[in-house]
């Protein structure tokens, strides 16, 4: 068994789209209309363009924005993304304008730190422990 996808809800697909490529970094493996404004919406690490897809999902669902704004309000993040050294990407993403909420903090063998993605989600960034 392997995870192939996972999703992040976004209030805007377009402007998720923007800041997870023009931001972050990942690149747009899929973009299918689904009728409508909603898209198939997907994108990959380009260290890995096979692997893992993060789907860029419409969050239309009515339990979706009490879910969100429960997990903010907690300081929780929905998502956490592997870096090789949660330091070195913490300054250049601030530099690009990126709104962290916990700053890098070293944790035993890992480092975290959590971002606003811009659409209605906390992002953890970490370390792996070696």
């Amino acid at each position: 068994m392997k995870i192939r996808l996972t999703s992040v809800f976004v209030d805007d697909q377009a402007k998720a789209l923007d800041f997870y490529t023009g931001i972050l970094g990942f690149v747009k493996k899929h973009d299918v209309p689904l009728g409508g404004e909603a898209r198939w919406l997907t994108v990959v690490s380009p260290a890995e363009p096979g692997g893992t897809e993060l789907l860029l999902e419409p969050s239309g669902h009515p339990a979706v924005k009490p879910y969100r704004d429960a997990l903010v309000k907690d300081g929780i993040p929905l998502a956490q993304f592997a870096v090789d050294d949660v330091k070195a990407e913490y300054e250049p993403l601030r530099g690009l304008g990126v709104r962290f909420t916990q700053e890098p903090l070293d944790a035993g063998p890992v480092t975290t730190a959590v971002f606003d993605d811009t659409c209605g989600n906390l992002i953890q960034i970490a370390t792996q422990p070696q």
